[in-house]
């Protein structure tokens, strides 16, 4: 495939894989149909695009193929009379008569649609993980990574809400203005761990998915218009905290692309307009008793306050997080406290906080638990438990700029060779 037409058909794989799903679903009805169409699309896209070449909207493209694909599947079906006059009803084959490339007519509805899916009638964690998966393009692995269950579990739970939607007849329908306060907390935590993933990537080589990161802050501005002039203060909250990180994006890796912890950026490369943005949505998520979005974004907030290292004030991080714990405890708020209470308070009381968090939590395959011990281990010397510990975490970690930071601090603490 020419280098050009190779490309194309995977940038838009990667940016618009989500979007794509997305108006395929509203279209269908059918998760699974939806997504086999737009594989079919993608794939033809393969064959055809080095040959015709890449078209003018590259996504349009992709989508009416994969209306063409549904179609095919529906009549491929036993009851292939009744579904085609009922899809004939919906409007989908008179939109295959009449191709039309224009860019204003491919909706871009995939936050209606995550609203859609986040349906009440399934379990929060299976609301969140089905939208992830379908509507935002994650993998199985990076939701599972999300949960801290393992890939096989979630891919259970995903097989689950698939058939409950299909076996309770969950509509796909998009819930009226007065019902998406209820899908809310389901909708920003989609949108939160999309952010996630864009800013830490469970695997490969960038430690950073840019797209993935300006996508959820796309989505989480348009949250924030749609519930009005005054939205529930954790809408704010997610926007700033979703701002305040993607700030520090430019500084978090080298030339090389290897990891800079935060205490070691450059934060003259800190993106000061964005922060400036996000610093007044912080105080907006403050209305009332403060939620975890809110709470991590003053965490944030702190952080990029500081114009040193040095100066960043660790004991209002450690009271942050000791709120947070309260509002929302679970091993990762833990494990992020214990951080704090290192650079707050020493060493040694974060380790004893670490110790008993890997006895009791169940993140012994978590690799940062096992890298931030490791990180405590050096700091007081114990290098041969140190790197014990980094050993542990290079089993685990997936991402290769991750690994070549752990590799690196794992050399410092073992004996030269010879």
């Amino acid at each position: 495939m020419p280098l050009d037409a190779a490309q194309a058909v995977e940038a838009v794989y990667r940016s618009d894989w989500g979007r794509i799903v997305a108006a395929l679903i509203g279209l269908v009805r059918d998760f699974d149909l939806a997504e086999e169409s737009a594989q079919e699309a993608f794939a033809a896209a393969v064959d055809q695009w080095p040959v015709s070449g890449v078209p003018e909207l590259p996504r349009a493209w992709i989508i009416q193929t994969a209306q063409h694909k549904a179609i095919d599947r529906i009549r491929r079906k036993a009851r292939f009379e009744a579904k085609l006059e009922s899809y004939a009803n919906s409007g989908l084959v008179r939109t295959m008569e009449e191709p039309d490339y224009d860019a204003d007519e491919i909706p871009d509805d995939r936050l209606r649609l995550i609203f859609t899916c986040c349906h009440p009638a399934l379990a929060p964690e299976a609301q969140v993980a089905l939208t992830l998966r379908t509507l935002c393009g994650l993998e199985t692995d990076e939701i599972a990574r999300a949960f801290l269950v393992p890939t096989t579990t979630m891919a259970q739970r995903l097989v689950r809400a698939k058939h409950k939607i299909r076996g309770a007849g969950i509509p796909y329908i998009v819930p009226e203005t007065k019902d998406m306060t209820a899908r809310l907390d389901a909708v920003l935590t989609v949108i939160y761990l999309v952010f996630n993933e864009g800013y830490a990537a469970t695997r490969g080589g960038p430690l950073v998915r840019t797209y993935l990161c300006a996508e959820a802050i796309r989505l989480g501005r348009l949250v924030r218009s749609l519930m009005g002039p005054q939205p529930p203060a954790e809408v704010p909250a997610l926007l700033a905290l979703m701002l305040l990180h993607d700030a520090r994006r430019a500084a978090r890796s080298d030339e090389a692309g290897d990891l800079v912890v935060l205490e070691e950026q450059d934060r003259s490369r800190w993106d000061q307009r964005q922060i400036a943005e996000a610093l007044p949505l912080v105080e907006e998520g403050f209305r009332g008793e403060p939620g975890p979005f809110a709470l991590q974004a003053a965490i944030a907030a702190v952080h990029c306050r500081a114009a040193r290292a040095e100066d960043t004030d660790w004991l209002h991080i450690v009271q942050l997080y000791n709120l947070l714990e309260r509002r929302q405890p679970s091993p990762v708020v833990a494990l992020n406290r214990a951080a704090a209470v290192a650079m707050a308070e020493g060493p040694r009381p974060a380790l004893a906080i670490i110790d008993a968090l890997a006895a009791a939590s169940g993140l012994d395959n978590y690799h940062l638990l096992h890298a931030a011990r490791a990180d405590l281990l050096r700091r007081i010397g114990s290098s041969e438990e140190a790197a014990q510990s980094y050993q542990r975490a290079l089993a685990l970690v997936t991402n290769d700029s991750e690994r070549r930071y752990l590799e690196r601090r794992l050399r410092e603490v073992q004996p030269p060779a010879g």
